[in-house]
């Protein structure tokens, strides 16, 4: 199939349109069970992984880098680094001058260690860096890249304005911009990537990795009344989506899924691949047939009247 990063001049993403998503690791899954779901992965055609520094530092006696040193163990234990595309990120939670280039630099070392690598495939600014000015985040970045430590640049959780301003300033300055983005994106919550952000990315040929693409889980369709997930450790988030019209789209893929025999999760998935811009859905799984589902998404191509019937299916959304 195509691969719109490698057509767009970014780092191809491998046999699927789909990045695993590691926070997971070193989380929910353990040394053994995160081995066996990236041997899976990598045994259909996953080539992309995505981290950051910080996962998993909100477990009690985890400090962060837990899942970075997974991934590098991994790699190192099947020989294949020079096959997989590593994205990872600094600054987690934006504190204050984390995007100073001595931070960076600092934090790409601790990376690359963990990794067990001499680069990154895709290093991302993980929150914007309002006190640290932006020419010096930008000349940080760049470093990287004459370096050779980083192959691509990304911004996380970006706003339009900043990334347009970042993007904008990097061209003055004659060093690499941030060419991939990855924002909160799925059918029931698309404010802040669609519209001004998304009209940015498709002019600037930034090529978007969208993560939440299952809304944590309520566009699986397991959530179906709040009861369903009364007590759960995503009640708060499962309450936003269902907040924002969710049940109206849930109806929806229904449908769909009863047309095209696919679950909604793929149906979820498959929409987002058929948007503008978007490179590959992240996705996380925490078991094989979890992963089996998530991986049909790959394969299945909704039509355009079903694709414009998931765009109207959100209230005040048509």
């Amino acid at each position: 199939m195509p691969d719109p990063i490698a057509e767009a001049g970014h780092p191809s993403i491998g046999g699927i349109r789909l990045c695993f998503g590691g926070n997971v690791f070193g989380w929910t899954l353990d040394r053994d069970a995160s081995f066996a779901i990236l041997d899976a992965f990598y045994e259909v055609g996953g080539r992309m992984i995505d981290s950051a520094e910080g996962y998993s530092s909100w477990i009690p006696g985890n400090k962060g880098g837990e899942s970075e040193t997974i991934i590098g163990e991994w790699m190192e234990s099947r020989g294949v680094r020079k096959d997989m595309l590593i994205a990872t990120k600094t600054g987690m939670g934006g504190p204050p001058y984390a995007l100073k280039p001595d931070k960076v630099a600092a934090a790409m070392e601790g990376s690359l260690e963990r990794l067990r690598t001499d680069y990154v495939d895709l290093y991302y600014a993980h929150r914007d860096d309002k006190t640290t000015p932006l020419d010096e985040v930008i000349s940080g970045y760049d470093d990287l890249v004459k370096s050779g430590k980083a192959r691509e640049l990304g911004a996380s959780n970006y706003t339009v304005e900043r990334l347009g301003a970042v993007t904008k300033l990097a061209d003055r300055m004659g060093m690499t911009p941030f060419t991939v983005l990855q924002p909160e994106f799925n059918l029931v919550s698309r404010g802040e990537y669609q519209g001004p952000l998304q009209a940015l990315s498709v002019d600037r040929d930034i090529a978007v990795l969208p993560y939440y693409g299952l809304a944590a889980g309520f566009l699986s369709g397991k959530f179906r009344k709040p009861e369903d997930w009364a007590g759960s450790s995503r009640a708060h988030a499962l309450d936003k989506f269902a907040g924002y019209g969710g049940f109206d789209v849930l109806a929806v893929m229904d449908s769909i899924a009863a047309e095209t025999g696919a679950t909604l999760a793929q149906i979820a998935l498959a929409w987002l691949n058929a948007q503008p811009a978007i490179a590959a859905p992240i996705v996380s799984a925490t078991k094989q047939e979890q992963l089996a589902d998530l991986l049909g998404a790959a394969s299945l191509e909704l039509s355009a009247e079903q694709v414009a019937r998931l765009d109207a299916a959100l209230p005040g959304s048509a």
